[in-house]
């Protein structure tokens, strides 16, 4: 695989940055639009209501690691190019959309787009960035996130003050023809040495599994957890989701071509990186109930609750370009080591301190950085270097797995110690306290991660593989489409 020279470099990151902003944006534009759509719809439910974001949630999960291993099989350029496409088609038939169900339909095939697009783009730095530069380059597109939510809601509430809630999505389509336009100009085209025969059965058991667990969680009701687990709505799907779990399992280390190479967490650093995104997902996850914290503490509207997460969502913006440097200068370690211990003190602090507005912005700038430097490059750094380089976009499809795996697991955690607490705010302190004590105890894990010298020598003998196997390997080509 060809390192391209910086010209090419910036041009493939720009790219890159406005492809997973895009994707990005879709996922912080679309509260505003929530009771546009009810009103619009006055007989879907609130539960129901919450399928516009949790079907997208859904095939996003199941986008990414089908989308990373066809860009490894079928080159990352043309796989881009169908992510892309696949969101704007997505975003077309919400925009359209006569009826609820089809609404639906068209989120899940935004879901399905998005999933790809950032795993494919980590795996292009990947190919085109020298070792030396992809921790920077990848904090460049972590920001993104931090980015994304910070102008949201912003983007949101002006489109809505001016049109209807549909062109909340139809905004979407030029923006995707100019990411289309410029990819197919920039990207690179790799041509795969070998093709193995794609494993359909494990796509199809991962996907079931996602959603017997997204159906379960959506069916919970924090405030009877006995009544829940008895419930035939909830205990079945997680039932089924655990047990196709374990099927997902032993499909994937049977497959010629696996959805999600187990070989990968052979690695104690794989092991461990799985571990902490799933960390980073919950404490992402808990984030969202802020709001809910403030209002129960102060009387205030919700709308003034979300605009009172600015703070947090500026210092994940700032932290993860930082931890970027950081990670080319001390290695990831210390990086992980100072956004779990960010991400914990701040959660505690939340949890712990009286509910005052000076406390409460102290410790939502901690969290935010501690997200910002977990959430950016860090954990994607890791596993950049350890898997190899066919594997790369697969690789990081895995670890978007396990960080949107914590993202489910944290919103039922919050909601279930905030009830069992009996809500309000002791509820929700109660629950911080529960989000900082995971965050410490993942803080033991990943002291186990390999120190920059050791960090050093993994990249020097992959980058040495690399070129011995470089004959063999078909190149890149910075060609037109």
């Amino acid at each position: 695989m060809n390192i391209a020279d910086n010209r090419t470099r910036n041009r493939i990151l720009v790219v890159l940055f406005i492809g997973v902003l895009m994707g990005a944006l879709d996922i912080a534009i679309v509260a505003p639009a929530l009771p546009a759509i009810k009103a619009a719809h006055p007989g879907v439910s609130a539960r129901a209501l919450a399928w516009v974001f949790t079907i997208y949630v859904l095939f996003n999960l199941i986008g990414t690691p089908l989308m990373a291993k066809l860009s490894d099989r079928a080159g990352r350029r043309s796989i881009y190019l169908l992510d892309v496409s696949l969101f704007a088609a997505g975003s077309l038939i919400v925009a359209l959309s006569p009826t609820f169900g089809v609404l639906l339909l068209g989120r899940a095939v935004q879901g399905l787009g998005a999933g790809g697009i950032f795993p494919v783009a980590s795996a292009v730095i990947g190919d085109t960035f020298p070792p030396e530069k992809r921790g920077s380059a990848l904090g460049l597109i972590g920001a993104v996130f931090g980015l994304a939510f910070l102008i949201g809601p912003i983007i949101g509430g002006v489109v809505l003050m001016a049109a209807s809630w549909r062109w909340l999505f139809l905004i979407n389509l030029p923006i995707a023809a100019v990411v289309l336009i410029l990819a197919a100009r920039t990207l690179p085209a790799s041509k795969p040495a070998q093709r193995k025969r794609f494993d359909l059965l494990g796509m199809v058991v991962l996907g079931l599994a996602l959603a017997a667990l997204t159906f379960g969680i959506n069916q919970f009701d924090t405030k009877n957890i006995a009544a829940s687990l008895a419930s035939l709505n909830v205990w079945p799907f997680l039932l089924a989701a655990a047990v196709l779990l374990l099927v997902f399992y032993l499909v994937e280390t049977r497959a010629e071509d696996p959805i999600v190479r187990m070989s990968l967490f052979a690695s104690r650093q794989m092991k461990v990186v799985s571990g902490v995104a799933l960390g980073a997902g919950l404490g992402e996850s808990a984030v969202v109930f802020v709001p809910l914290l403030l209002v129960a503490a102060f009387g205030i509207k919700e709308s003034t609750a979300s605009y009172a997460l600015l703070p947090a969502v500026l210092a994940m913006a700032v932290g993860s370009p930082v931890a970027g440097r950081m990670l080319d200068r001390f290695g990831s370690r210390l990086v992980i080591l100072c956004g779990l211990s960010l991400l914990a003190a701040g959660m505690i602090l939340v949890g712990v301190l009286p509910v005052t507005w000076v406390g409460f912005y102290g410790s939502a700038l901690v969290v935010g950085l501690g997200l910002g430097m977990l959430l950016g490059a860090p954990l994607r750094y890791v596993v950049l270097n350890e898997a190899p380089a066919t594997a790369r976009a697969a690789s990081q499809g895995a670890l978007s797995l396990f960080t949107s795996s914590g993202q489910l697991i944290g919103g039922a955690l919050v909601g279930a110690v905030a009830a069992s607490l009996g809500g309000g705010v002791a509820g929700y302190k109660g629950a911080y306290i529960a989000v900082g004590v995971v965050a410490l105890l993942l803080i033991l894990v990943a002291v186990n991660l390999k120190s920059r010298a050791a960090e050093i020598e993994t990249v020097k003998r992959n980058e040495a593989m690399r070129h011995a196997e470089a004959p063999a390997a078909a190149p890149i080509e910075a060609e037109p489409a």
